[in-house]
């Protein structure tokens, strides 16, 4: 917490109430805030739930190498054609 911060216990409604009473601006603030905090747990979930120790990085790098050869033949083979 920062210095000069007080810690309070709101119950949710009345934190609502609070929220409530706010200008439109401020509430619109809240809300832009709210939301990328959402985005960005929503997006660490994300994240977390692709992560694998399944696939060494050797094996990823190998097929990343085979496709990339198969396309440059592919392409080579399409220049003698036109």
């Amino acid at each position: 917490m920062c210095p000069g911060t007080i810690k309070i216990s709101l119950t949710f409604d009345q934190v609502l109430e609070f929220i409530r009473q706010m200008p439109l601006k401020d509430k619109a603030k809240l809300s832009r805030e709210l939301a990328k905090e959402t985005i960005d747990i929503r997006l660490s979930k994300l994240l977390k739930s692709f992560r694998t120790d399944e696939l060494p990085e050797d094996i990823i790098t190998e097929e990343v190498e085979k496709t990339r050869a198969e396309i440059y033949a592919g392409k080579k083979g399409n220049k003698g054609n036109h």
